[in-house]
């Protein structure tokens, strides 16, 4: 990949490097999310920033900055700029904070807050950014004003996207969680979202399942084609892109801080790599960044491959930071893609043997290569609970558990300095069982969360089976084009078709005696969740009971 100061918007191809997907315009690959080759798109050419050009940028607000930077990817011949400034400052302004990502001294390091969102979560900035290039597209001849959108989540993407989408003309959102493998505010805040176009789906299986059945989608290409498939995960360009904003917005401000610091290091909590994927490529773009530190839990298969060049799958051990419970990082094909030196056939070859063998080794140069490009630390559990009470009891701070990973690596790594930044990706108030552990009482949460457990919430549950999730999925998109919604009133009553959901128990009885039925049909059940309704009427205040 060469770097270029061309005022065209950039294209893009496939990592994979099929003949057909390459050259794309920005509206395509965000349109397609995945390429259909089964490859990733990436920057044909990478925008370059000059010193003086990055130093005129100092004093702009966060959504000044956000549109100068995505500017150098996308030109005029993409999105006119009345346009693009319409879409970024709307996006921005979702945010209850005006800097949007504030950035914090704690500890002798800054801490980037991307937690300001309407979700809480640092997804909200490239998903409030995605959902509006979605629906400026759909406005403007992409595939005929439709779009069906399926996602999977280990817990803040799912609710970033349903937030980013609800409500918007000609998409379906279809999201895609492991049951029983978010905390239970990350479940609420997906499935209290009453719009139509929202639907939650459970599924009996990890993240990985989950992804899995994304990816599989998006390879059916009959499929892919009669629903007009989007993806919102971070194997969509658009959220890699968004991302790299606060990188240079975190740049200005610890060097304004510390006028001798020149450049800035950034430790990430990481699961699919997209986050610290941005920061790689704002370094190439030419942001002085420093290191790169790649933190994991548990599920450590990235730490593995930077420290020993093993990028091998194991098991999903379940931990207390869930978002990071993977172990397949989808974005990491675009940096090995990078690691290949920009060579489809050989990423493409490896990516054929990791899928057979459920392993990759790298050695000798290249490995040397990926341990200059990051550093690496892993924190278990009980690492991550000590940092969560010793940055409480010292400092007064709370850190939710993916934040303090990338805390505990920095300790780790003896990289604590005012030039580290460590991504907090979370608010500490969506893991409270967690935290509780070591922190009792905890903080007030904010009221946006706790009222979520005085609303209603709709949800579906489906088996691991790509036939019942993709019926699932046109099922929702024929209701829609037909006007038909699924409303849940107050009383308790569901109003849909009896031959076309099925409670809880039915289906558990169904499933019992005829699993091979269950996954051919792509039944679902339907569930509606124990909530206390507030309902007035003429005679006074009446509390109901909704019964699972």
């Amino acid at each position: 990949m060469c770097a270029t100061s061309n005022s065209k918007s950039i294209t893009y191809s496939s990592t994979r490097g099929c003949e057909t997907q390459k050259n794309l315009s920005f509206r395509d690959v965000v349109m397609r999310g995945l390429a259909h080759d089964r490859g990733l798109f990436v920057p044909d050419s990478l925008p370059t920033v000059s010193t003086e050009e990055l130093e005129s940028w100092r004093s702009f607000s966060f959504p000044d900055l956000a549109i100068a930077v995505i500017s150098k990817f996308v030109g005029e011949d993409q999105v006119p700029k009345d346009k693009l400034e319409d879409i970024v400052k709307r996006s921005c302004a979702a945010f209850r904070s005006e800097e949007v990502t504030p950035v914090i001294e704690v500890g002798g390091h800054a801490i980037l807050e991307l937690f300001h969102g309407p979700t809480f979560a640092f997804k909200d900035v490239a998903l409030q950014m995605l959902g509006n290039f979605f629906e400026y597209f759909l406005e403007t001849g992409s595939n005929d004003g439709r779009l069906a959108v399926l996602g999977a989540t280990s817990g803040d993407t799912g609710s970033a996207a349903i937030y980013g989408l609800r409500g918007k003309k000609g998409i379906d959102c279809i999201i895609l969680y492991p049951e029983g493998r978010v905390s239970e505010i990350q479940e609420r805040q997906m499935t209290t979202v009453a719009d139509s176009n929202i639907h939650c789906v459970s599924i009996d299986g990890t993240f990985d399942d989950c992804q899995d059945l994304v990816k599989a989608s998006f390879a059916d290409k009959a499929f892919r084609d009669e629903v007009k498939l989007g993806a919102v995960n971070s194997i969509n360009w658009c959220r890699v892109m968004a991302q790299t904003t606060y990188y240079f917005w975190a740049h200005f401000r610890v060097t304004d801080n510390h006028k001798r610091v020149k450049t800035v290091n950034y430790s990430v909590p990481t699961g699919n790599f997209g986050d610290i994927l941005a920061g790689y490529y704002s370094k190439r773009m030419g942001l002085p960044v420093g290191k790169l530190i790649v933190a994991t839990n548990e599920n450590d298969i990235l730490h593995r491959f930077f420290s020993r060049g093993e990028y091998h799958r194991e098991d999903i051990a379940k931990s207390i930071s869930p978002s990071m419970d993977i172990c397949v990082s989808s974005n990491f094909e675009r940096y090995l893609y990078h690691l290949a030196e920009d060579d489809p056939t050989t990423l493409a070859s490896w990516m054929k043997s990791f899928e057979l063998s459920k392993k990759l080794t790298i050695k000798g140069k290249q490995l040397k290569a990926a341990r200059k490009d990051f550093l690496s630390a892993r924190a278990d559990t009980d690492m991550t609970l000590k940092t969560i009470k010793k940055y409480y009891d010292k400092y007064q701070y709370m850190l939710c558990p993916h934040s303090a990973v990338g805390v505990s690596a920095i300790e780790q790594l003896r990289e604590v300095s005012k030039n580290t930044v460590c991504l907090a990706t979370a608010h500490d108030a969506k893991f409270p069982a967690a935290c509780q552990r070591v922190v009792d009482p905890l903080p007030s949460p904010p009221t946006q969360l706790s009222e979520l457990f005085e609303m209603q919430v709709r949800s579906s549950n489906c088996s691991n089976d790509l036939n019942a999730v993709q019926s699932f999925m046109k099922k929702c998109i024929r209701e829609r084009i037909a006007g038909e919604k699924v409303n849940v009133k107050g009383g308790g009553e569901v109003n849909v078709k009896e031959d076309e959901v099925t409670t809880k128990e039915e289906s558990e009885r169904d499933w019992s005696t005829s699993a091979k039925k269950t996954e051919t049909s792509g039944l679902m059940n339907f569930k509606v969740i124990p909530v206390l309704l507030l309902v007035t009427v003429a005679v006074g205040v009446q509390f109901v009971m909704m019964k699972r």
